[in-house]
């Protein structure tokens, strides 16, 4: 059941077609992937389907951070910090080489709503309720420390600061994982699978009629239970089965710019507070640096959210307010990414104010739909989903949650310092296939030990040029293991090479588009719609409206 190729595509629908399942799972995100993993572990029979490619909604959009809520203690959400910081522990704990330690630099301007006391005492607060512990524990700094930690911080603005633990990691990586995880298990996965309606028995909803937007055919998938983990889409679909009556959805944007490092040198990442009172990430990652995020109200098309001029400029300000010394300006965007957070409506509150739990509502013809909630908590929230199946099910048999113990695909290190180790051991074998060592981190911290998988394909692959032959034995690893239908699944939610790497899909995109026409088998009108769309998105992603 490992096998995830796209060349499994008909396999794979021919048995959600042929079978009956516990449940089916509409959406590919972290929290639909999530619920799948942890059913699937527990024993039950599960499908999954995704209108677009995994992840591309939400879970390939976020700070890409699994960070433990600090802003929450501003609302006394203290339970809500608690449960994120120790739901931040077990992520890094089932996958290390994806989710990675990161220190975040709290500067203490003049100019700023919190002194260094309010700080103090927040970050001993946060590192209390977050289950902080040791070397990760908050130190306040001095200002000249500050300084020291961050020399782009103006002199004359800057009191002192405080350092805190968070984790870095690749959104939709870790969704990737998460749903290979899931089909080791035994569950079903497709992408490009669009729900269009619900099966109906005796009232209650019993599966869903599906469309494979890549043979273009109509499939069915029956039920017993059916989750509605759509994310922006949830209440597209609750109106499609006439539940959309009581709680709704609040759509907000955030968009993160990316910048070249050498434009935005900072030592290290940073969580700062603007004019407004939003608080505003910077992160270095590899060769460059991205900031984010904004929170906006937003009513367009959810399946085309772009960054406006208006949303650059909103970051850019906050950037040069912090350091003068820079002046950045929409020329130096090298790239950019924008996202949805489908949080919960509460009315009369602010999009800042609006919280992020998550809440479950169940229609009464049994479609249960899951909505709100942060990246970090998407365990738990599968959690309650599940439990809630089970208990329905009234099915003695399914075990409890063991996610938390469960080591996500990739992992097999008992620590992060094995990580480190791994990654030792990756230059030295980079340096013998002559590629640069600067690949070690990045291939280590986006695949694990599939790492082996991939340089194996390497040192098989024709031609001279060691980063043409890299990008090729990622692609094939990809396709063959990863559900890669589209080179923009390939080059955005499994490499992150469109944002953090936008020069390589530039000089390879033309080659890597006539592989697909071939391999895939695509007309004409195939080839041209995917080329346009790949060169509009290189084209636009430095420019804004």
């Amino acid at each position: 059941m490992e096998s995830f190729s796209f060349f499994d595509r008909q396999v794979i629908r021919d048995n959600m077609a042929s079978n009956r399942y516990d449940l089916v799972i509409i959406g590919g995100g972290i929290t639909g992937a999530g619920i799948a993993l942890d059913a699937v572990s527990r024993g039950m029979k599960v499908a999954l389907v995704e209108k677009n490619d995994f992840a591309s909604g939400t879970s390939s959009k976020s700070t890409k951070l699994v960070h433990g809520g600090l802003r929450y203690l501003k609302q006394f959400h203290f339970m809500m910090v608690a449960e994120i910081g120790n739901e931040r522990r077990i992520v890094h704990n089932i996958a290390p080489h994806l989710v990675l330690p990161e220190k975040m630099l709290l500067p203490v301007m003049k100019d700023s709503t919190m002194g260094k006391l309010t700080i103090s005492m927040g970050l001993m607060i946060y590192d209390l309720f977050a289950g902080v512990k040791g070397a990760d524990k908050r130190t306040m700094l001095s200002k000249r420390k500050t300084l020291a930690a961050e020399p782009l911080l103006p002199i004359d603005k800057t009191i002192g600061g405080g350092l805190y633990a968070e984790y870095r990691t690749d959104d939709a990586r870790l969704t990737i994982e998460i749903i290979k995880t899931a089909r080791s298990f035994g569950a079903e996965m497709l992408n490009y699978a669009e729900v269009e309606d619900f099966i109906y028995e005796e009232g209650e909803v019993k599966g869903v009629a599906c469309f494979d937007h890549i043979t273009r055919e109509n499939f069915v998938i029956l039920a017993k239970e059916v989750v509605n983990a759509a994310g922006p889409w949830v209440d597209d679909l609750r109106k499609l089965n006439h539940s959309y009556l009581d709680k709704r959805l609040h759509i907000t944007k955030g968009i993160h710019l990316v910048f070249p490092h050498k434009k935005l040198p900072v030592n290290q990442s940073l969580y700062f507070e603007i004019g407004d009172g939003r608080m505003i990430f910077i992160i270095p990652r590899d060769e460059i640096t991205y900031v984010g995020t904004t929170d906006t109200d937003y009513t367009g098309d959810r399946d085309n959210v772009q960054v406006t001029k208006q949303d650059a400029a909103y970051l850019i300000a906050a950037v040069n307010n912090l350091f003068p010394s820079i002046n950045l300006n929409l020329n130096d965007v090298h790239s950019s990414w924008a996202g949805l957070r489908p949080l919960i409506a509460e009315e009369g509150k602010l999009v800042s104010e609006i919280s992020r739990k998550d809440e479950i509502f169940v229609s009464l013809t049994g479609l249960i739909s899951i909505a709100g909630g942060k990246l970090t908590g998407y365990r738990k929230m599968a959690e309650k989903v599940v439990d809630m199946i089970a208990r329905k099910l009234k099915h003695e048999g399914y075990k409890k949650c063991n996610t938390a113990s469960l080591p996500l695909k990739g992992n097999k290190f008992d620590n992060y310092l094995q990580v480190q180790e791994y990654i030792g051991e990756i230059k030295v074998r980079l340096k013998q296939l002559g590629l640069p060592e600067k690949y070690a981190s990045y291939l280590v911290h986006n695949y694990g030990n599939q790492t082996d998988t991939i340089l194996s394909e390497f040192e098989i692959q024709p031609g001279d040029d060691p980063h043409k032959k890299l990008l090729w034995a990622e692609l094939y690893f990809c396709i063959n293991n990863e559900m890669v239908c589209k080179p923009l699944d390939f080059f955005e939610r499994r490499t992150g090479r469109l944002y953090f790497n936008l020069g390589s899909v530039k000089k390879n995109k033309e080659e890597i588009l006539a592989f697909f026409k071939e391999k895939f088998s695509w007309s004409e009108e195939d080839f041209i719609q995917e080329k346009d769309l790949l060169d509009k998105i290189c084209q636009n992603s430095g420019r804004f409206e």
